[in-house]
């Protein structure tokens, strides 16, 4: 086996465990401790891989990582950014971020580590030749490869079949297919070679497919069939250093993946999982780890690790974690007297971090803002302290990268509170922090990243960090390095932690998603928000020729997070299309064009993210003769500021407003995405929607799934919801019904209507309905049978009620023209002309 090459990007990833998800110092319990240390004495590897966030299964990391102790890491092809979202508005690369910091919530508790493909999740795709053609197929397989060669497992196992005779998501079915061939490919050294000058190849002993009762379509088809290939595990084994099962582990683990809905309940008891070999060393019994080496001695020299290793665990007092100190130390020089390799750099990592939990030190590192920006000041406030009374100095620190640097000789008393202030100033060419993949341009399949190590990497590195220089005993140097974060008091939840993040020193956003142009001229407001004090400059809109705008284009902002809004005329002599209309910053001699959208939910860590200042500006031909519209929010969209633009009097609808009485004063009442399966108030409020259409209202309902449904009728008349989709957004419309009112009025649609549409044309089509429903358009996929069901529209007593699947909440705030122009129709059907 040739020798391991490393650079120190990727040795960084056998650390994001650690730095990923804990800014906020760890604090483990002894029995937290005890637990690392018998993990020192594993040496196995597993690999897990599918396409998404939640596709994997958690009983199996946790198994792995808590009772077998292997170091086990999902790779996801993707970040599920094409995904809905059922907590908030992120939908597309705001949504990847979001679940890819649930996924490292998640590897938090199961003990997993999370690694990702460059692969943009660009929505529900029916087979794998759909997603190999709109991925680079050639660079998502040298991702897996890399992974493969980086993470050295001995075992791999897929969430999914690689053979596409069985139906599934072409994401799926594509993570599977390249994981069975990576697997041929990683062991080669002809293969990537580009990859060779930081990774060797490897080889991983077999690989498997985790089946269960859901891919025979019933458990009791699973029950009959042939399971001679198959191998089977308990995962609801108890783990004692826990107080936990497995599977409940699992569950708190699963339950991260909130925007999702995949909150668990807890289980207990046996839990069998199967899995189904592939290739490789076949085991020869019953155990699929069977013949795999996890010991020390697959190391050369490792023998006598192993012994003290497991001398170490049987002596561990968990009233006095620092009794282990001595031997871990004497473990740890061992450990890195072995020549480089895989798992001397993993275990001594490992190991280094054992101690550092054993001594009881603590070590933090907080700026006195949650954000800096280059050229700016930074007040930092360190502390050390270590709680198991042995013999540490403090020799040096070091802020880096290069901002400050000193040697002391300080001797930490134990328990006694080592605190130290520095203020250091953010370099000029310091970068801003944002999520690395969405750094530079990036295509509906792939994202672009062309640092080699940084591909797989869960997210961007934190810029700004402490390395922590000991001596133990007066002998043996140790180095920590902690990442530099924001804390502060919140009366009513106590600490509350924040990355530091280091950003413009403006950011500019328009107030509005979209704009529409249904006349030459019209007002564009900006928002600026300072990033620190003092802040002089000039705004402008970046536009293509055809299109002007006038306004006072200067800006002083005296304050940190204040904000100022600046408006233009703009105006332009198109009548028809879209444009990207641009906003720039001109500061000090530098430009700036970025919008920051927070992303913070409690489950989650905070991210900022940095994306273009841009939007869409469309000029077409709106009418719309509703006027007042109830709009009641459902997982959440953004589809009422849509309605604004339309020139609608917009108002969010409570559950208290949902009465006969309250609701007969719009002309339509418009339920968000997923209501029905989100809003418990529906169950005791949806008499009085049906009965507001009853007396002439119009009801539009918007997309549901087809199970979870908060009451059981979803339309006053019956209709039935399948997993029916249409996913080409380029399908053609087929206008089945051409004089129906939705196509002709206020608005006379044509094909053009559909055209320019973004990932899809709808999802969870209903697919049986009463007789009163009319369905006035048809669409679907290549080589699919028409599907009807993506707008059903049917009287119901004096009023009007609309069923639609189509995306309407992509398309709006994607600006889509087509799409405004339809959804005015849809509810003014039962408006009146003024």
């Amino acid at each position: 086996m040739l020798q391991r090459l490393y650079s120190i990007p990727t040795i960084l990833l056998f650390l994001l465990p650690i730095l990923g998800f804990a800014q906020k110092p760890l604090k483990p319990s002894p029995s937290d401790i005890h637990q690392s240390i018998k993990k020192l004495n594993v040496l196995g590897s597993v690999l897990y891989m599918a396409a998404h966030p939640d596709d994997e299964n958690q009983r199996f990391i946790s198994y792995c990582a808590n009772y077998k102790y292997y170091d086990v890491t999902y790779l996801s092809l993707t970040r599920g950014d094409g995904g809905q979202n059922l907590i908030g508005p992120e939908l597309r690369e705001l949504l990847g971020v979001l679940r890819t910091e649930e996924l490292l919530a998640a590897r938090s508790i199961d003990g997993g580590k999370q690694r990702f493909s460059r692969a943009n999740d660009f929505g529900y795709s029916k087979n794998p030749e759909e997603t190999t053609t709109i991925w680079d197929r050639n660079a998502v397989l040298s991702d897996v490869v890399w992974a493969i060669r980086d993470v050295q497992p001995d075992v791999i196992v897929n969430r999914f079949h690689h053979d596409k005779k069985f139906p599934n998501h072409g994401h799926h079915t594509t993570s599977a297919m390249m994981s069975v061939e990576a697997f041929d490919l990683a062991g080669k050294n002809d293969i990537f070679t580009e990859q060779l000058k930081w990774v060797a190849p490897w080889q991983p002993k077999r690989i498997f497919f985790n089946t269960s009762w859901w891919f025979y379509g019933s458990r009791e088809k699973f029950e009959k069939a042939d399971k001679s290939n198959m191998f089977t595990l308990d995962l609801g084994v108890f783990l004692p250093l826990k107080g936990k099962s497995n599977s409940e582990v699992a569950s708190e683990a699963r339950s991260m993946h909130r925007c999702q809905g995949f909150g668990d309940m807890s289980r207990r008891g046996v839990n069998a999982d199967y899995f189904d070999f592939i290739k490789g060393e076949k085991p020869t019994n019953t155990d699929m780890f069977e013949g795999i080496n996890t010991t020390w001695t697959r190391v050369e020299g490792g023998a006598k690790i192993g012994d003290l290793l497991a001398k170490i665990d049987q002596n561990y007092r968990s009233d006095n974690p620092a009794a282990s100190i001595p031997d871990l130390v004497k473990a740890m020089k061992m450990i890195e007297a072995l020549p480089n390799g895989h798992w001397r750099t993993v275990k001594l990592a490992d190991i280094k971090n054992v101690i550092k939990n054993c001594m009881g030190l603590y070590l933090e590192a907080v700026a006195d803002s949650p954000t800096g920006t280059p050229g700016a000041p930074a007040a930092l406030q360190l502390e050390a302290i270590q709680r198991a009374n042995v013999n540490l100095t403090l020799t040096g620190i070091a802020i880096q990268p290069s901002l400050f640097d000193t040697a002391m000789q300080f001797v930490l008393q134990n328990n006694a509170d080592f605190t130290y202030s520095k203020k250091v100033i953010i370099p000029a060419n310091a970068p801003f922090t944002s999520p690395y993949w969405l750094q530079k341009p990036f295509s509906t399949g792939m994202y672009n990243v062309e640092d080699q190590t940084m591909r797989n990497f869960p997210e961007t590195p934190r810029y700004a960090k402490v390395r922590w220089s000991f001596l133990l005993d007066g002998t043996t140097p140790l180095e920590y390095t902690t990442d530099i974060a924001y804390k502060y008091e919140e009366p009513s939840k106590g600490e509350i932690w924040k990355p530091f993040d280091i950003l413009p020193p403006a950011v500019v956003e328009f107030t509005q998603s979209s704009y529409l142009f249904t006349s030459p001229a019209q007002s564009v407001t900006v928002r600026i928000k300072a990033m620190r004090d003092s802040v002089t400059g000039t705004v402008g809109l970046v536009f293509p020729a055809g299109w002007t705008a006038k306004g006072d284009n200067t800006f002083f902002i005296a304050r940190k997070g204040e904000e100022k809004t600046v408006t233009f005329n703009v105006s332009t002599t198109a009548t028809s299309g879209e444009i990207n209309l641009g906003a720039s910053l001109s500061i000090g001699g530098r430009d700036y064009n970025m919008r920051l959208i927070p992303i913070e939910y409690e489950h989650i860590r905070p991210q900022n993210v940095l994306l273009p200042a841009q939007v869409k500006a469309s000029c077409l031909s709106l009418q719309v003769t509703a006027k007042k519209v109830g709009y009641y929010m459902g997982a959440g969209d953004e589809i009422p500021d849509a309605l604004q633009l339309m020139g609608c009097r917009v108002t969010l609808l409570e559950d208290k407003d949902l009465t006969v009485d309250n609701l007969r004063q719009y002309d339509a009442v418009v339920l968000g995405v997923r209501a029905y399966n989100t809003k418990q108030a529906l169950v005791i409020h949806n008499s009085d929607l049906f009965e507001y259409v009853n007396q002439g209202g119009t009801l539009v309902t918007q997309y549901n799934n087809n199970f979870d449904y908060t009451t059981d009728k979803v339309s006053p008349l019956p209709l039935k919801i399948s997993r029916t989709r249409v996913t080409d957004e380029n399908a053609q419309m087929r206008f089945v019904k051409p004089d129906h009112p939705v196509l002709n009025a206020p608005n006379k649609l044509t094909d053009t209507d559909f055209q320019g549409w973004v990932q899809e044309r709808g999802l969870y089509f209903p697919t049986e309905w009463d007789p009163a429903f009319v369905t006035p358009l048809s669409c679907n996929d290549p080589n699919e049978a028409p599907a009807d069901g993506s707008l059903l529209i049917a009287p119901y007593g004096k009023g009007i009620y609309v069923y639609t699947a189509l995306s309407f909440f992509r398309e709006l705030p994607a600006g889509v023209p087509g799409a405004y122009r339809l959804f005015a129709n849809i509810i003014s059907l039962g408006a009146k002309n003024p």
